[in-house]
């Protein structure tokens, strides 16, 4: 009889790649998204459109030749930042001078896939602020516990639970991490980082967190690879 049980992946399953796969080339193209992030920070101000942001950081990841992505470009103003990812902005939101904002992106570069994701305040509001440092040390928190423990990924986003909640935020688990490879990772693996019961291996996942006030119209987004302490220097 041919047994019908599903078969559950394995970590080697999981973690393969394709032919052209280069540790090199994927770090090269991180380096690249981290720039690309800080560029599009830099270029948006208090009173423009949420819209605009959009084209204008897809015209400067043009610029850059990484124009094709393999998700949209996401950059988020106030209240849109509680957003979960693939969920439509609300329309019309304009930056204010005490604000927060966050930006996504997952540019293509040749062949190999970039992923990366910050957030910014344009002002000195300290409960926007402090959400925008928890969202990076949650981040480091859970980082380090993957290094220390060599924790799975659903152990990783139980720690970040926990950290979210220590510090008064609500985690979004609807951003919970995924695989990146040579493109397109989604061949090899759709699912989510905090749905495998092994520890992840370095620069094959990356981590994402996404944490939301618990009762005001805002939230902050860190994301990039599983990597040691020498590259976040």
């Amino acid at each position: 009889m041919i047994s019908t049980q599903p078969v559950t992946p394995t970590q080697s399953d999981l973690e393969k790649s394709g032919s052209a796969f280069d540790a090199e080339q994927l770090l090269k193209v991180r380096q690249m998204t981290r720039d690309a992030i800080h560029r599009i920070a830099q270029a948006i101000r208090p009173g423009m459109l949420e819209e605009d942001a959009v084209e204008m950081a897809k015209d400067m990841l043009a610029d850059a030749n990484m124009v094709r992505g393999w998700h949209d470009v996401y950059v988020r103003f106030g209240p849109n930042t509680t957003k979960t990812f693939g969920a439509p902005s609300e329309p019309g939101i304009v930056l204010g001078s005490d604000d927060i904002f966050f930006i996504d992106i997952g540019p293509v570069w040749k062949q190999w896939e970039g992923d990366g994701g910050d957030t910014f305040v344009t002002g000195s509001n300290p409960g926007m602020r402090r959400c925008a440092d928890d969202a990076r040390q949650i981040f480091h928190a859970v980082r380090q516990y993957w290094i220390e423990q060599g924790a799975t990924g659903k152990e990783l986003y139980n720690f970040a639970c926990q950290q979210a909640e220590q510090r008064g935020w609500k985690l979004n688990l609807d951003l919970s991490g995924h695989r990146i490879a040579d493109f397109p990772h989604a061949s090899v693996y759709e699912g989510a980082l905090a749905d495998v019961d092994f520890s992840p291996s370095r620069l094959l996942w990356v981590l994402e967190i996404h944490i939301r006030h618990p009762s005001e119209p805002y939230g902050a987004f860190f994301e990039d690879l599983l990597l040691e302490d020498d590259y976040f220097i």
